[in-house]
C-alpha cells in the first residue's frame, strides 16, 4: 500500500471520530426540545402547562447564551492544550450534563433543586456545544489533505442535522413503544441516558485520535525559540485582538448564514404549521425528508468548494438567499400542498448549503494555529447567540403583531449584509498547506511588527531543514 493511500486513510479514521463525536454532542443538545413536553412539569411546580414549558424554554435559552463562553474557554484550551484534548473535555462536559438531566429526582421530590439542577445541567450542555463547534471545525480542517479541506470540514453540518434527525427519531421510537403515561413519568429520561453512555464512548475514542500536525508543529516552533517579553500568549484574548478584521469578518460571514440556517431548518416547521395550515404529521415528515437531502448535500458543497474556491458558494448563498427569502415564505405560506411545501423547503435549504457546507472551512482558513479555534468560535459565537438564537423569538414577536411577513424581510436584510461581505473578501482556498494559507494571508492586513512576528513564526517552523531554490519559488508563487 503506498504511503498516500496511508495518509488519507488515517485523515479519513481522524475525521469519523471527530463526526461521530460532533453527532452525539448535537444529539444531546437537541434531545433537550424534543423531551421537553415531557419533562417539564418533572422540575417545576404543578399549574399552568404553558408556564411550565416557558420555562424549560428559558432554560434552554439559557444553554445558547453560554455557548460564547464555551467557545472563548474551549478555543482557548484548545489553542493551549491541543485540538484532541479540547474535543475530549468537550464530550466529557456534554455526558456530565446529560447525566444530570437523566438522573435528577421531580420537583415534587426534591422541591427547587430540581430547577437549579436542571439549569446547572444545561449551562454545561451550553458550554460543550460552544467549544465543539470551533475546536471541531478546527480539528477537521487541520487533519484534511489540503486539496480536500472543503469537503471533509462540510461533515460538520452533517452530524450537526444527524444529531436533530436522530434525536426525533428516538422521540418517535419511544412514543410508539411507551404509553403516554409512562413517557411523561420516566420514558423522557431514556434518551438522556442514551446520550451520556454514548458521549462517554466518544470520549474514550477521541483520546485515540491523532493531535493535528499543525498544531504539533506549532508546539515544536515555540519550544524552540524564547517568547519575548510582554508577547501575547497563545490561544489568549489578546493575541486575539491581533486579528480584528479576521474577527468582524467571521462576525459577517455568520450573520446572514446562521439566520437563514435556523430560518430554514428550526423555524420552518412551526411556519408550516401555524401559517400554511399543513398538520403536524405531515410536516414532520416534510421536515425528516428535507433535512435528509439537505445532509447529503453538504459534501457536495464542500468538494465543490475544493474546485471553485470557497467564495463563490458563499456569493451562491448571499445572491440566492436574498432573492429568493421573501417570493419562498410568501408562496409556502399560501400553501397546503405537501410536494409544493416539500419544494419549497428544499430550494431554501439547496441555498443555505452554500452557507453551511464552507462555513467551518472558510472561518479556519482565516486564522494561524496559534489562535485558530478561539479566533474561530468565540466571534462565531457571539453572533449565534445573538441572531441565531433569537431567530424564532423575532418571527413568532412579528406575527403576533400582525406583521409576519416584515420577518422576511428581516432573514433577507441578514442575508444581504453578508453578501456584501461575500464580494468583497479574499478567496481563502489556494489548495496551500493550512498554516501557509492563513498565514500569509493575515499578514498583508498587520502592522510592520505583526507581519516581523508571523515571519519569524514562519522562519522558526521550518527552521529543521535548509530550503532550496525551489522551495523559495513554490512560496513566492503562493503568495501571489
Amino acid at each position: 500500500m503506498s504511503t498516500t493511500s496511508t495518509g488519507e486513510r488515517r485523515v479519513i479514521g481522524n475525521v469519523l471520530k471527530g463526526s461521530v463525536g460532533n453527532l452525539i454532542e448535537w444529539y444531546d443538545w437537541y434531545v433537550y426540545a424534543a423531551f421537553s413536553v415531557y419533562f417539564a412539569k418533572e422540575f417545576f411546580p404543578e399549574g399552568d402547562p404553558t408556564a411550565q414549558l416557558l420555562s424549560t424554554a428559558a432554560i434552554f435559552a439559557v444553554g445558547f447564551l453560554m455557548r460564547p463562553i464555551g467557545g472563548w474557554i474551549m478555543g482557548r484550551y484548545a489553542d493551549r492544550r491541543g485540538r484532541r484534548s479540547a474535543l475530549t473535555l468537550s464530550v466529557t462536559v456534554m455526558a456530565v450534563g446529560s447525566l444530570i438531566i437523566a438522573v435528577t429526582p421531580a420537583y415534587a421530590t426534591i422541591g427547587l433543586a430540581a430547577p437549579l439542577l436542571l439549569v446547572l445541567a444545561r449551562m454545561m450542555q451550553g458550554l460543550s456545544v460552544g467549544g465543539e463547534y470551533a475546536t471541531s471545525a478546527t480539528y477537521l480542517a487541520e487533519v484534511a489533505s489540503p486539496g480536500r479541506r472543503g469537503f471533509y470540514s462540510s461533515f460538520q453540518y452533517v452530524t450537526l442535522v444527524a444529531g436533530q434527525l436522530i434525536a426525533l427519531g428516538v422521540q418517535i421510537v419511544l412514543q410508539l413503544t411507551l404509553s403516554a403515561e409512562a413517557m411523561q413519568a420516566w420514558g423522557w429520561r431514556i434518551p438522556f441516558v442514551i446520550g451520556a453512555v454514548a458521549a462517554v464512548a466518544v470520549m474514550w475514542l477521541r483520546r485515540t485520535m491523532d493531535e493535528s500536525e499543525a498544531f504539533t508543529e506549532e508546539v515544536a516552533a515555540k519550544s524552540a525559540t524564547d517568547r519575548p517579553e510582554g508577547t501575547p500568549e497563545q490561544g489568549g484574548i489578546r493575541m486575539l485582538l491581533q486579528y480584528p478584521r479576521e474577527c468582524l469578518l467571521v462576525c459577517a460571514l455568520t450573520l446572514g448564514g446562521c439566520v437563514a440556517f435556523y430560518t430554514y431548518t428550526t423555524y420552518m416547521q412551526k411556519y408550516m404549521i401555524n401559517t400554511s395550515g399543513i398538520s403536524k404529521d405531515t410536516v414532520a415528515w416534510i421536515n425528516f425528508a428535507a433535512l435528509l437531502v439537505f445532509i447529503v448535500l453538504q459534501p457536495i458543497g464542500g468538494a465543490l468548494s475544493d474546485r471553485i474556491g470557497r467564495r463563490k458558494l458563499l456569493i451562491f448563498f448571499g445572491v440566492g438567499g436574498t432573492v429568493l427569502t421573501v417570493p419562498l415564505m410568501t408562496i409556502l405560506g399560501s400553501t397546503t400542498h405537501p410536494l409544493i411545501a416539500f419544494g419549497l423547503m428544499m430550494l431554501g435549504l439547496t441555498v443555505v448549503t452554500g452557507y453551511t457546507s464552507v462555513n467551518a472551512i472558510v472561518k479556519t482558513e482565516l486564522f494561524p494555529t496559534k489562535v485558530r479555534a478561539l479566533g474561530v468560535g468565540l466571534p462565531y459565537a457571539l453572533t449565534l447567540a445573538i441572531f441565531g438564537g433569537t431567530v424564532e423569538t423575532v418571527a413568532l414577536a412579528l406575527k403576533r403583531a400582525g406583521h409576519e411577513s416584515l420577518f422576511f424581510y428581516y432573514v433577507t436584510g441578514c442575508i444581504a449584509v453578508s453578501l456584501v461581505v461575500y464580494f468583497f473578501m479574499r478567496e481563502t482556498s489556494d489548495g496551500s498547506p493550512l498554516d501557509r494559507t492563513s498565514t500569509d494571508r493575515t499578514s498583508t492586513d498587520r502592522t510592520s511588527t505583526d507581519r516581523t512576528s508571523t515571519d519569524r513564526t514562519s522562519i522558526d517552523r521550518t527552521s529543521t531543514h535548509t530550503d532550496t531554490p525551489d522551495e523559495h519559488a513554490d512560496l513566492a508563487t503562493s503568495r501571489h
